[in-house]
Order: structure tokens, then sequence, then C-alpha cells
């Protein structure tokens, strides 16, 4: 069975993804997301545009797992200051 951990976006996001410019994404180091990362393994990963029907392919961009990081950024979504995050790893096959 493979192992597949799903993360909703927003258009932003998602796009920018798609067309290649965006290769990292992040989740704030919270118990809930510490919980679904640290220590776990998964084969895929899939991207959603928010949450679209099962069939709609276009809403959908599946990644293989390549991992994450965790590094502190600021970023207007987070607020104005430095947060500390999950940086997982988005990018196209090599």
């Amino acid at each position: 069975m493979l192992r597949v951990l799903h993360l909703s976006l927003k258009a932003e996001f998602f796009n920018a993804i798609r067309a290649g410019t965006k290769d990292r994404e992040y989740r704030l180091v919270t118990p809930y997301w510490t919980k679904r990362l640290v220590g776990r393994e998964y084969d895929r990963i899939e991207l959603t545009l928010g949450y679209p029907a099962r069939d709609d392919q276009e809403c959908r961009i599946s990644r293989p797992w390549r991992g994450f990081t965790q590094s502190t950024i600021c970023h207007p979504h987070f607020g104005q200051h430095s947060v500390w995050v999950f940086a997982i790893d988005v990018s196209a096959a090599p």
C-alpha cells in the first residue's frame, strides 16, 4: 500500500509548484506536523489545489517523496517574524 502525504494548497503556491518556480512547501513546526513528518516515510506527495473532487486531475500534482528539512524563514504568510518550519521537498524529478 502506498504511503501518501496529502497537502492542500492555495492557488498561488500550487501554481508556483506546477510552474517549477517553487520547490519547497512550508509547514510550521507544530505538534500536528511533527507527528505527520518526523520519523515517518512516504512514497509520494499529493499536492492539491484546495480540496478538489477525487477525479479532478487538473487540481492535483503527484511527486515522489524526497523528505524535508527544518529551517527558519520569514514569509508574509506566517506574519512579520521569523518562524521555524518544515521545508518539504516538492521539486519535480531531477
